[in-house]
C-alpha cells in the first residue's frame, strides 16, 4: 500500500471513530441533560484518533506511538479533570447561552453545532499525527525538541488546573478571582498550557516536509484557545464578577508574564 493509499485509509478509520464516539457522547448528554459532556470526549477524540494512527503506521513507528503516548497523557488527564470538576454541577453556561438560540429542536441543534462541529474539529486538528504516521523519518533533535515543548505545556497547565481545583475548594474563596501562583502570571494557563502542548506534538510530528502542509491546522487550535470558545468566551463570562475587571488589568490575558502592579 501506497503512504497515499495508506493516509487515506488513517483519515477515513479517523472519521468514522469520532463519529461513533460523538454520537456515544450525544446520547450520554441527553440522558443526563448536559450537552457538556463533550468536553470529556474532546480529550478521548484526540486520544483515539493518534491510537488509530500508531496502529495504521507505515512510517517511522516509534515516532507514531510517541505522539500516540504524549496525546493519550494529555488526552485523559483533561477528560478525568473536566468530568470530575462536572460532577454535581448542571449544563456549563456556554452551551445554555449557544442552545437558547436554538430555532428548533434543542437536542438537534446541538448534535449538529457542538457534537458533530467538534468531532470534525478533532478530526482536523489532529492531521498532523495522522499524516506523520505515514510520511515521517526517525526522530531526531526536532522531535525532542517538541517534546520537550509538550512536556512544558502539560506541566503548566496541569499545574495550573490543581492551583485553581484548591482555590476553589476553600469555602473562604467563594466569590473571589484566582489570581495566585500561575494565575498571577496568566489569566489563562489551562489555555496557554494547551496551546505549548499542540505546537510540542506538531514538532514531534514534523519528520517529513508533508507535515508543514498540515499547519492550518494547529492555527485553527490557537485560534480556538484565543479567540474561539477558550479566552475570549471565558472572559466574557468572567467580566461581571467583582474584581475582575481589576485583574485582567494588571495580569496577561494569555502569555504568562510578571503581573503589573497595581
Amino acid at each position: 500500500m501506497t503512504a497515499v493509499a495508506a493516509l487515506g485509509a488513517n483519515l477515513a478509520a479517523a472519521a468514522v471513530a469520532l463519529l461513533a464516539l460523538v454520537l456515544v457522547a450525544f446520547a450520554v448528554g441527553r440522558r443526563v441533560g448536559r450537552h457538556s459532556v463533550i468536553d470529556v470526549a474532546w480529550g478521548i477524540g484526540f486520544v483515539v484518533v493518534a491510537g488509530i494512527s500508531a496502529a495504521l503506521a507505515t512510517a517511522d513507528p516509534a515516532r507514531a506511538w510517541l505522539l500516540f503516548a504524549l496525546t493519550a497523557v494529555w488526552g485523559v488527564r483533561l477528560a478525568v479533570h473536566i468530568g470530575t470538576r462536572a460532577l454535581g454541577h448542571g449544563e456549563d453556561p456556554r452551551y445554555d447561552r449557544l442552545l437558547s438560540r436554538a430555532p428548533g429542536s434543542r437536542d438537534a441543534y446541538a448534535l449538529r453545532m457542538v457534537y458533530l462541529l467538534q468531532g470534525g474539529l478533532i478530526w482536523l486538528i489532529s492531521l498532523p499525527v495522522q499524516v506523520s504516521a505515514h510520511v515521517s523519518s526517525q526522530l531526531g533533535p526536532v522531535a525532542f525538541a517538541g517534546a520537550a515543548l509538550w512536556l512544558f505545556g502539560f506541566g503548566f497547565e496541569a499545574v495550573g488546573d490543581a492551583q485553581l481545583r484548591r482555590f476553589k475548594a476553600d469555602p473562604a474563596n467563594r466569590g473571589r478571582i484566582m489570581d495566585r501562583g500561575l494565575w498571577a502570571w496568566t489569566r489563562h494557563p489551562n489555555y496557554f498550557g494547551d496551546a505549548c502542548v499542540w505546537w510540542g506534538l506538531f514538532l514531534v510530528a514534523c519528520g517529513s516536509w508533508w507535515v508543514l502542509l498540515t499547519l492550518p491546522s494547529l492555527a485553527v487550535m490557537t485560534y480556538l484557545l484565543t479567540r474561539g470558545s477558550g479566552q475570549r468566551l471565558l472572559d466574557e463570562y468572567m467580566s461581571d464578577r467583582p474584581g475582575w475587571a481589576d485583574y485582567a488589568d494588571r495580569t496577561s490575558a494569555f502569555l504568562p508574564r510578571p503581573p503589573r502592579r497595581g
